[in-house]
């Protein structure tokens, strides 16, 4: 059984391995090919990003094994963000852990953390249109897409959909869907 799973903010002590755990997850994923990729050297820029930012970790027996970034309405980080949402960005996990409750962990957090929140009502974030294991996951916790709000990357190039969950008036896991994505013994905590 794996290790509880600790969710907290970022270090400055955290910031290099947050950078090397987003581009190996960006790579492995075929996101892409190439690490000089201008939009992947800007979100390495992790010292920058929590400048402006709020950025999170997922933690385990130590190390770090996952990052998310999160931003409400008009924030430099905030791409889809409305009026009461929460929005989450850049959400990793070191592809040598991946599918260990890491990102589900991290997601039950920002969940739990925007039901906290005064004037946040709602979690939005957009997900490429191909990433089929990232879309299972929001739609596992209940997740809702909202097509007209998908948008297209500047270079045209990828479609990125949103997804939007309400979060008003929830106390817990949003349904059954979401307690079975949780794995046994993993805490998410802030």
């Amino acid at each position: 059984m794996p290790s509880e799973i600790l969710i907290r903010p970022a270090q400055p002590a955290d910031y290099a391995e947050i950078a090397r755990i987003t581009q190996d997850a960006y790579l492995a994923a075929g996101y892409f090919t190439d690490p000089e990729f201008p939009y992947l050297q800007h979100i390495r820029k992790v010292d920058v990003r929590a400048r402006e930012a709020e950025i999170w970790v997922a933690e385990r027996d130590g190390a770090v094994i996952g990052s998310v970034t999160l931003a409400v309405q008009g924030e430099p980080w905030a791409d889809i963000a409305r009026e009461g949402e929460l929005e989450f960005r850049l959400l990793v996990v070191d592809p040598g852990v991946q599918r260990s409750g890491a990102g589900r962990a991290m997601v039950q957090a920002i969940l739990d953390e925007a039901r906290r929140r005064p004037g946040i009502s709602a979690v939005s974030l957009t997900t490429g249109e191909s990433w089929e294991s990232a879309h299972g996951l929001y739609r596992a916790f209940g997740f809702d897409r909202v097509p007209e709000r998908d948008w297209w990357t500047p270079n045209g190039e990828v479609k990125l959909l949103v997804y939007r969950m309400d979060v008003t008036g929830q106390a817990g896991p949003e349904s059954d869907r979401a307690d079975q994505a949780l794995q046994p013994g993993a805490a998410a905590s802030l």
